[in-house]
């Protein structure tokens, strides 16, 4: 039986990794922000941190497309404040820096299954030595031709595609219940009622339930509050 809209939001939800994701530290040119958003979303993040200092500060906006949606993006003006974030998100978290050095592994000998983050670098400087210090191993993606490193949104789409790939066959996708009740409730209220949602917030009212088919579980009063009642003003 063909799922609907609300069925499918519902499987995407229920699926989602809240424990993996990455950090994008100065990556600018807006095709790449699209590009990586949008993959970490093909593979089930919920979250994605971005690194831009004071006099750089920009906004994610409207660089994924219909991704921003469902991924949520956290901003920062030093890494140290995305990396103690993300650590104090998910304990226990490995943070993996893309960096070819002596030390840096092949980024298939990772164990992805494991609370994981992967800092990727800015596309013409790369990712920063504070960057290196605060991760806890360095991974590269070998090259055997005369270029020495792949576009920031390919390399982040085969490391994570990698990390996929090992959850998937772990069981890990099989889990439940990462994302908490009121994120769901909100993601699943918007995806299948966009119109409602837009003047539920107009008017300040909290979304209402939705029964096992996505349908909104509401009174009368709601119905007429939202029907009659004046937008609350943003003054």
């Amino acid at each position: 039986m063909e799922e609907n809209r609300f069925q499918r939001i519902k499987r995407v939800l229920d699926r989602r990794q809240t424990d993996l994701t990455v950090c994008l530290e100065e990556v600018h040119k807006h095709h790449n922000l699209s590009a990586v958003i949008r993959t970490a979303d093909a593979v089930g993040c919920h979250h994605v941190h971005a690194v831009w200092p004071h006099e750089k500060r920009r906004t994610t906006n409207n660089t994924s497309g219909g991704s921003k949606n469902w991924v949520e993006t956290h901003m920062y003006f030093t890494i140290d404040e995305a990396v103690t974030a993300m650590r104090e998100r998910t304990p226990g978290l490995q943070i993996l820096a893309t960096n070819l050095s002596e030390h840096a592994v092949d980024f298939r000998e990772i164990d992805y299954t494991k609370p994981t983050a992967i800092i990727v670098g800015q596309e013409k400087l790369g990712i920063t030595e504070r960057a290196l210090e605060l991760a806890d191993k360095h991974i590269v993606v070998p090259m055997e031709g005369m270029v020495q490193s792949l576009n920031v949104s390919v390399a982040s789409a085969l490391i994570l595609y990698e990390a996929q790939r090992q959850r998937a066959a772990a069981g890990l996708y099989e889990r439940t219940g990462m994302l908490d009740q009121e994120t769901q409730h909100r993601l699943l209220f918007e995806g299948c009622h966009p119109i409602i949602a837009n003047r539920c917030k107009a008017k300040g009212l909290p979304y209402p339930p939705l029964d096992d088919e996505g349908e909104i579980v509401a009174d009368e009063q709601f119905w007429h509050i939202l029907k009659f009642t004046q937008p609350k003003s943003k003054a």
